[in-house]
C-alpha cells in the first residue's frame, strides 16, 4: 500500500518510528516532513498528504502532531479524504470499518509509543464494511460537492 505520512515538530519521534515500521511491513512509504524539531505550522503537513490522498496519488495517509485533532480538521478540508483522531484501537477499527476513513490522525502527547503502534497496524488491516455504511458515504461525498 501506498502511505502518505507527516507530523509537526511534535509528531517528529512518533513519525520517523512509524515510516520504520510500515516500510518493515511491506508498504511504500511517502515522508511529508517534518525532518527536524523546529517549530512548525500542522496545516502545511496535513495539507501536503491530504493533497496526495485527494488527488489518489497514495491510498492512505497518516498524520500526527500533539492531539491530531488539527490535522484532521485540516485534512478533511480536501475532497475525498476521510480524516479521524483514533485514540485507541476500537476507534482505528470502526472508522475504517463503518467510514472507510482514508487518513488517520495521531497524538503524539495522549497516545503511548505501544498504543499509536496497534492503532496504526489495526487501521491498515481493517476493511471497509461497505454495504450499509456506503450509502452515508455517498451523501458525504454529496454534500462535499454541493459545498465546492
Amino acid at each position: 500500500m501506498k502511505i502518505s505520512i507527516a507530523s509537526d515538530h511534535r509528531g517528529l519521534a512518533t513519525k520517523t518510528r512509524l515510516c520504520a515500521s510500515l516500510k518493515a511491513m511491506g508498504h511504500e512509504v511517502f515522508d511529508e516532513g517534518t525532518h527536524d524539531c523546529q517549530s512548525t505550522d500542522y496545516p502545511d503537513y496535513a495539507s501536503a498528504v491530504a493533497s496526495k490522498v485527494s488527488r489518489g496519488e497514495v491510498e492512505r495517509g497518516i498524520l500526527i502532531c500533539a492531539t491530531g485533532i488539527g490535522m484532521a480538521i485540516t485534512a478533511n478540508k480536501f475532497p475525498g479524504v476521510r480524516a479521524a483522531t483514533c485514540y485507541d484501537e476500537f476507534t482505528a477499527e470502526m472508522c475504517r470499518r463503518h467510514n472507510d476513513v482514508n487518513v488517520l490522525c495521531l497524538s503524539e502527547d495522549l497516545v503511548g509509543e505501544r498504543r499509536q503502534q496497534r492503532i496504526v497496524e489495526t487501521w491498515i488491516q481493517t476493511a471497509f464494511e461497505a454495504g450499509r455504511h456506503q450509502g452515508r458515504l455517498d451523501k458525504i461525498a454529496s454534500c462535499e460537492k454541493r459545498s465546492s
